[in-house]
This record gives structure tokens, C-alpha cells and sequence, in this order.
């Protein structure tokens, strides 16, 4: 018992010993009655928080903890957050903590901030009128500035990406904005992933290259269906504007302005490579655009959720619920209309 409750106390009986009442005299202290009876019990005499214990049943044991914050560091892992661990450690067959585990032991480790020296990204906009339920349906292309050594000119990257897998479909990079260059890439892209008329929607926004004369007629030779942003609206093309941040948000992407095109050229290859092949998308389940363009995507999600389950059945009291959701993505909207919107 502390040495103030045991004034309080003295102080309280004294008055009541002189003729007070008990109420006012602990009313002038500045207790409740109710408290100074508790305080007078015999059982209750230590404060109960002191040795209130508040044990976790189903915590991870210490050395599980410890498995984690190794599994974190290790070279692999080190540079990527726990939702692209957790799912990288499915695809082995391991399972050995959540998502939120792993950022609650990060975070009282003090290893939750950025684990990659690149900068944060902003929220991506709400994709808003097509959709994809398979690869080569819908295509979304835009063009970005990437700095040259002199001051007001630029190289022009032009990147093609397909909604559905988000794979890089196509891309070059010159040294002006053309609609005729534009079209060469589109011939390109067709010929690489074997187009048929009329099963390609290309999406852009409202700029001079993409509405030029040359490459419209060539979408119309080649049976590729145009469609554009609304007019004076920056963010009805989000997944060109999404890829274009994730590259200049890179933390390869340069610091000074590129040399020449060669430089250029070599750059957004190796960035492209990653993209296709290394990078896990969060928007479909984390796995490579690559293997979604493939199909492998069904076959990689079923095997995880299938270790998901092996780990609930061992630890059943870890779960609160159902385990996390790895069904494939079957479609994919850009600029869906309101009811669209309200139906998902």
C-alpha cells in the first residue's frame, strides 16, 4: 500500500473519530466514498493493476519471434514490407507468421520504416467504362519526360501496359513526341503478342501523339479499338500514371539527367525487366505481371492458399478468422460506369 493512501486513510478515520461524517470528510480530500471503502477492505489492500497479469494463449513463443525478425533481415526479405514477405514465404511452402505479426514485431523492433531507400508512393486514384477478364484486351499507353543533360529537353519514354496483368506489352523511348512513332510501337506490340482485329482496346489520354492522324489510321488497320480520357480529366488514365510513378520512384531511377538515348534506352530496359519479372503487384495478390500474362498466376494463389490452410489447421487459435484471401483477380475495370461501382 502506498504511503499516500495510507495518509488519505489515517486523515479519513481521524475525522470520522472527531465526528464526521465519512462522506464529506472524503469529499474533502478529493476521493469518492465508494473508494475509501474499497481501500478499508482487508483483501484489498495493494493496488490490483500492480499485479494484474494479462497473458496472450495463442502469442508466438520467443523463439518463433525471433524466426521472424531473422526471416525479415535476411538479404532477400530485408528491402520488401511484410505483405510481400508473407506471400514470397507461401510460394516456398513456408508459412510462419502474418501479415500483422510481422509489422507488430517490426514495429517494436523499430525496423517499420521505409525498408528500401526509394520514396513513398501517393495513393493511387480509383480505376473509373472497360474491362479486362483476360490478357490483350485492354491496353493503356501514355508518354512521360525523362530529363537530358540540356536544360528544357528531354527524352520521351512511350510505355505500353496491359490492364489485366499489368505487364509492360511495349515501350521505346525517342527523342520527340510523334504519332508516327507511336504507331511503329503499336506494330510492334501486335506482332509480338499476336493480335487478332478487334480484340485490343487502346487507352490514352487526349495529347496531340495520341490522336494524330498516323497512328489512328494504324489502330484502324490493325483493328485496335482507341479510347480516351474525358477532356481537361488528369486521372482517367491511373495505370499509366501509376507505372510512370513506380519508375521515377525507383531508387536505381537516376539522380543527375541522362546522357544520351543509348543511356536512356538501357535504363528502361533493366527497369522494365523488373517490372515484368521481379515485381510483385499488389493489385493482383502480389504476384509478377509476368506470370499473370502467362495464366501461372492461378497456380501460384492456389498453392498459397493451400499453405494458408496447412498453417490454420497446426495453430487453429492464432486465427480469427477466415485466412487471407488469395482467389485470383478475374477482372479488371477502367472507368466502369456508377452502377458498376456500387455493385462491387
Amino acid at each position: 500500500m502506498s504511503d499516500e493512501r495510507v495518509r488519505i486513510m489515517t486523515w479519513v478515520t481521524e475525522a470520522r473519530t472527531a465526528g464526521a461524517r465519512q462522506s464529506k470528510a472524503c469529499q474533502s480530500i478529493g476521493i469518492s466514498a465508494k473508494t475509501f471503502q474499497r481501500w478499508v477492505k482487508p483483501d484489498n489492500q495493494q493496488d490490483g493493476r500492480l499485479d494484474a497479469r494479462h497473458d496472450v494463449s495463442n502469442k508466438l513463443t520467443e523463439l518463433e519471434r525471433q524466426r521472424v525478425i531473422k526471416v525479415a533481415n535476411k538479404p532477400e526479405y530485408a528491402a520488401l514490407s511484410p505483405s510481400k514477405i508473407v506471400p514470397l514465404l507461401a510460394d516456398k511452402g513456408e508459412y510462419i507468421a502474418s501479415e500483422s505479426t510481422f509489422y507488430r514485431i517490426l514495429k517494436s523492433e523499430k525496423q517499420l520504416q521505409h525498408r528500401l531507400q526509394s520514396k513513398p508512393v501517393r495513393s493511387v486514384n480509383k480505376p473509373r467504362a472497360l474491362k479486362a477478364t483476360a490478357p490483350n484486351q485492354l491496353y493503356s499507353w501514355d508518354i512521360t519526360y525523362l530529363p537530358t543533360r540540356v536544360l528544357g529537353l528531354f527524352f520521351y519514354l512511350y510505355l505500353v501496359i496491359d490492364i489485366y496483368s499489368r505487364k509492360v506489352v511495349g515501350w521505346q523511348v525517342y527523342e520527340m513526341e510523334s504519332s508516327a512513332l507511336a504507331a511503329d510501337l503499336m506494330t510492334d506490340i501486335c506482332q509480338q503478342e499476336n493480335i487478332e482485329r478487334h480484340q485490343v482496346t487502346l487507352h490514352s489520354d487526349n495529347g496531340s501523339p495520341m490522336k494524330g492522324a498516323t497512328l489512328l489510321a494504324t489502330l484502324q488497320e490493325l483493328g485496335v479499338m482507341p479510347s480516351f480520357s474525358r477532356p481537361s480529366v488528369s486521372n482517367d488514365n491511373p495505370y499509366s500514371e501509376s507505372l510512370f510513378r513506380t519508375l521515377k520512384y525507383r531508387p536505381e531511377y537516376p539522380e543527375k539527367a541522362f546522357n544520351n538515348l543509348a543511356t536512356v534506352r538501357a535504363w528502361v530496359k533493366g527497369f522494365v525487366h523488373w517490372y515484368n519479372n521481379e515485381h510483385l503487384h499488389s493489385a493482383i495478390k502480389f504476384v509478377t505481371p509476368e506470370q499473370r500474362h502467362k495464366g501461372e498466376d492461378k497456380e501460384i494463389l492456389v498453392k498459397r492458399k493451400c499453405v494458408y490452410q496447412q498453417a490454420k489447421s497446426r495453430h487453429p487459435e492464432r486465427w480469427s478468422g477466415e485466412i487471407r484471401n488469395w482467389d485470383k483477380v478475374g477482372e479488371v475495370f477502367l472507368n466502369p460506369e456508377k452502377q458498376k461501382e456500387v455493385a462491387a
